[in-house]
């Protein structure tokens, strides 16, 4: 069993760095669909992921149809502002997908559409100024319900 955390263009390099963190910690799975933000030997992506890039398994595509050719049959979850179902309210899967957009822009539309079955939010105030949380606090809070409901397998 492992959950595989799926980032979207991902713009900020710390944001990528802990969530490979967090991935590596866990035995998550990071899946990073480019164009990326940021160089790969960014300083403050490595900083951010200190030494637990050896522990991480990191699938990269090169871009969201390459992504959906490999994921074909498998479940999707996105993670959006644009939802009414709470994270909580699904029953997460072995090896599903939980992808988030990019920090500037979350998913586009045509993402939206595909998933349109399969999104899940986080509760926030309904406040204009406060938009979204930050991307690798989401990931976290929604990795750990997942891995939560599959029972914390392989975690001690």
């Amino acid at each position: 069993m492992s959950l595989n955390i799926v980032l979207f263009e991902p713009e900020i390099p710390q944001n990528t760095g802990n969530i490979a963190r967090t991935c590596a910690a866990t035995g998550s799975n990071l899946h990073l669909i480019k164009p990326l933000g940021f160089s790969l030997a960014d300083k403050y992506l490595k900083r951010a992921g200190l030494d637990y890039w050896n522990l991480v398994n990191i699938t990269y595509y090169e871009n969201f149809e390459e992504f959906l050719s490999n994921v074909k049959g498998r479940d999707v979850f996105i993670a959006t502002t644009k939802e009414s179902r709470f994270y909580t309210d699904v029953t997460y899967t072995d090896d599903c997908f939980i992808m988030f957009g990019k920090e500037t822009a979350g998913l586009p539309d045509r993402i939206h559409q595909e998933y349109k079955n399969s999104r899940i939010k986080i509760p926030m105030i309904d406040n204009v100024d406060a938009r979204s949380l930050n991307l690798a606090n989401s990931v976290n809070i929604v990795m750990y319900e997942a891995l939560r409901q599959l029972g914390f397998k392989n975690l001690v």
